[in-house]
C-alpha cells in the first residue's frame, strides 16, 4: 500500500511572500488546514496550519467582522514569517504504514509527498490513512467484528480461518494483536454477515477463547521497556 495510490496530487498551495490573510482564505475556502509553501518550480519550502495562523495572533486573525484597520495591521504579517520550515515529508514509495507510524511519532497530522528532488507531488493526511485502511479493511460493509484469544504458535490463525471459511463465510480483514497474557495473541476477524451464532460455537469447540471486543484495548498491553 503505497502513498501514491492514497494521497492527494491537485494540491492547494501557497508562496511565501502571500500573507497568513490569504492564507487563511485559501484554507476557508477548501475546507482544509494544510497548505504546503512551494518556490515557482514546485519545490517544497514549508508548510503552514491553521495552528500556525491561530498562533501568529490568536485573538484576532481567524475571528470574523474584523475593522480594516486590524485586518491592515495583520496583512504585513508574512507566510514565510511563521511558516514551518523544511516540514516532515514523506516519498511517493512509503507506504501507508510508514505514514501511519510517522503520525504517530511526530504528531503531524498531514505530510507533505516529495520526490528525490524536493518537488511536491502531493498531501497526505490522517483523513486519507483513515480512508485507505477503511477500504483495505473491509469495515465498510455490513459485517461483525470477533475477537479470539489464541495461542502464539504455528497454525492458529489457519485454524481460526478454516474454521469461518468453511461455514460459508466471507472476510472484511483479519487482524492479530498484542495481548496482556503471555504467550497469547489477540485474532480480530471481521466477518462479513449478521450472524454470527454458529461460527461462535464452532471456534469454542475447536478450544478458542471469545472476547467482547470492547474489553481490549491499548492500555493493557504490556509496555516495552
Amino acid at each position: 500500500m503505497f502513498i501514491d495510490k492514497s494521497m492527494h496530487k491537485k494540491v492547494i498551495t501557497i508562496t511565501k511572500d502571500m500573507t497568513i490573510l490569504e492564507a487563511r482564505e485559501l484554507m476557508r475556502e477548501n475546507q482544509i488546514r494544510h497548505l504546503p509553501v512551494i518556490e515557482p518550480d514546485n519545490t517544497l519550502v514549508g508548510i503552514i496550519t491553521d495552528r500556525d495562523i491561530r498562533s501568529a495572533s490568536p485573538s484576532i486573525v481567524l475571528q470574523e467582522g474584523n475593522d480594516p484597520e486590524t485586518e491592515e495591521k495583520f496583512s504585513s504579517i508574512k507566510v514565510k514569517d511563521v511558516m514551518t520550515i523544511s516540514p516532515i515529508t514523506v516519498s511517493p514509495m512509503h507506504t501507508l504504514q510508514d505514514a501511519l507510524l510517522l503520525i504517530h511519532k511526530t504528531n503531524v497530522g498531514a505530510f507533505p509527498v516529495v520526490d528525490e528532488k524536493g518537488i511536491l507531488k502531493g498531501i497526505i493526511s490522517v483523513r486519507d490513512l483513515l480512508r485507505s485502511f477503511i477500504n483495505v479493511m473491509g469495515i465498510g460493509e455490513p459485517g461483525i467484528l470477533l475477537c479470539i484469544l489464541a495461542e502464539e504458535k504455528v497454525g492458529q490463525l489457519k485454524k481460526i480461518v478454516d474454521a469461518i471459511t468453511e461455514e460459508g463465510i466471507s472476510f472484511g480483514s483479519i487482524l492479530v494483536a498484542q495481548h496482556w497474557e503471555e504467550d497469547k495473541r489477540a485474532v480480530f476477524p471481521y466477518i462479513l454477515t449478521n450472524r454470527s451464532g454458529q461460527i461462535k460455537k464452532k471456534l469454542k469447540n475447536l478450544g478458542f477463547t471469545l472476547l467482547d471486543p470492547m474489553d481490549w484495548y491499548m492500555d493493557r498491553l504490556p509496555k516495552n521497556d
